[in-house]
Parts: C-alpha cells; structure tokens; sequence
C-alpha cells in the first residue's frame, strides 16, 4: 500500500503489544486521540479492522495477528538496513579493492594490511599483484579502489602519497670480484652484465640506472624476486631497493653504495575526490606506516 507510514506500523505494533490504547500511547510519548486516528487511518487504509475494540478491552482480529506478525519482519528489516547502512557509511563493513606491486609485499603492505584487517574485519579486502602502469589505468576505470605502487605518477585525476623512501642497494653473485672491493663505485660496475627489473614494471629505475651507469643489460624480468634469483644464478648483477634484502639467498650478497645509486620510493594512490571512508583509512594506514618507520 502506497499510503502507508513506518509510522503508522509503529503505532500499530505498540497497541497490538499492549493490547491497550493509553499505555501504547505512554509507549510512545504521545497522547492517545492522535494514535487512536491513525491506527482508524491505518484500518481505513488497509479496508480491514486490526482490532476488536470493546470498553473494557482491545484484541487483535485475526487478520490483525497475521498483519502484526508480518509487520514485525518489515520493521526489524528496515532496522537492520538503517545499521548496515550506517556501518558502510561509516567504512565498518564493504569491499577495498587494492592494486599492488610485488616489491610491496616486502615490508609495507603485510603491515598495512594487518592493521586494516585488524580495524575492519568485516570488510573484503580484494588484492590484484599490478604493475604500476597496470595500477594506473585500473584506478582510472574503477577496477581497483587504491594502489601500491612506485611513483611518479602523471594523471590530474589521482593522487599520489609517498609512503616509503629507502635507498638501492647491489645486489651480485656471493663469489662476484666486487664483493672483495671495500668500497665500490659506479666505475667499477662497468663491464659487468647486468639484470635489470623490466622498464615495464617501473620506468623509473630503469631509466636512473641506464643513466647512472650504462648497464651492460644481459636480461630483464618483471619482479624483483625473478631479478635476485638471476642473480643467484650467476646471470649478472642488479640494483635493487633495500628492501628487496629480505628475499633472503645465500648466493646473493647485497653491497651498499655510499649514496651513489638511487632511492627507491614507494607511494600510494587513489582516485581525486574519491568519498569512499574505506579509502581513505587505507591511505591514513599507509601513511602512518610511513611515520613508523
């Protein structure tokens, strides 16, 4: 019925409980005149009466019980709509989709993860491994709500915050002949092939390194976990973010530069005036992991 009110069923529910007019209306912090028009309203409504009404007391009729019975389920549904709209409002419940590189699986994301999880655990928490440039063109068509990724990033639509800033590393063969040189410098990487993570995978440092140095490349992979076990191979040798040192290998030794390679940083990103709370606590998590460190 389209003239009904949640009102009206309200009223409806305390007199069918109460089985009296004044106390239902005591109920209700109203007088009893006005709840006694709208449940003649309600009746009038529906084209049949809720309650047999006598001076000494009040029933139900039996279309009133079926009524009453039904309207309970109406009236505790739209509560729990009222709750679980409040909680998704408030970021409690809902989806995060979030973008990643690997590289961020090495300290940064199982921490931010963690406490997201430990804040939110009745959200779903949807991760894809991307490649920034793949992260980039999720975020513009929605595929993804937030990405971990290396910046910079072009794009007038998204907004970038760097949450990790450490410098790169050597990474070489255990028996390589630069690991005997006490303090290397980029001359003495010349002739040595190199691998080198893909310029696909971040342009950025394979453009720095190119003009550092100009590697001898004898290949390229897609993650860092690929690069160091080429490295353990024997294959070349890599620059690498510092945090690529906890991919643990005892045939691979990571030699510090004294500043002369580039820093590696970390940023997450997410659409411009995107109103999602769920975001947003995941950007201030990611920042806080920032402070932490």
């Amino acid at each position: 019925m389209v003239g009904l009110e949640l009102r009206q069923l309200e009223y409806f529910l305390a007199v069918a409980d109460e089985l009296n007019f004044s106390r239902a209306a005591e109920k209700l912090r109203i007088t009893q005149p006005p709840l006694s028009l709208q449940i003649q309203n309600l009746e009038k409504e529906l084209g049949f009466p809720l309650f047999h009404r006598t001076n000494r007391f009040v029933q139900l009729t039996d279309a009133g019980k079926a009524f009453a019975e039904e309207v309970r389920k109406i009236l505790d549904h739209v509560d729990r709509a009222i709750v679980n709209a409040k909680r998704t409002h408030d970021g409690e419940v809902g989806t995060l989709t979030v973008g990643f590189v690997g590289s961020a699986t090495y300290d940064i994301l199982p921490a931010v993860l963690r406490e997201f999880r430990n804040e939110f655990p009745t959200v779903q928490v949807h991760l894809h491994e991307l490649s920034t440039p793949m992260q980039i063109t999720a975020l513009r068509e929605e595929e993804i709500d937030v990405g971990v990724l290396r910046p910079p990033v072009q794009s007038p639509h998204l907004v970038t915050e760097i949450i990790s800033t450490v410098p790169c590393v050597l990474a070489v063969p255990k028996h390589h002949p630069l690991v005997e040189i006490p303090q290397p410098t980029l001359g003495d990487l010349s002739g040595y092939p190199f691998v080198m993570l893909s310029r696909k995978t971040w342009a950025g440092l394979y453009d720095q390194v190119l003009g550092l140095c100009n590697p001898l490349i004898r290949q390229e992979a897609l993650e860092f976990q690929t690069v160091i076990g080429l490295v353990a191979a024997d294959l070349g040798i890599a620059v690498v973010p510092e945090s690529a040192m906890n991919l643990h290998s005892q045939h691979v030794v990571y030699l510090e530069m004294g500043g002369q390679l580039p820093e590696a940083h970390m940023g997450v990103c997410w659409r411009k005036n995107d109103p999602s709370p769920l975001v947003r606590e995941f950007v201030r998590m990611s920042l806080a992991f920032k402070n932490k460190k």
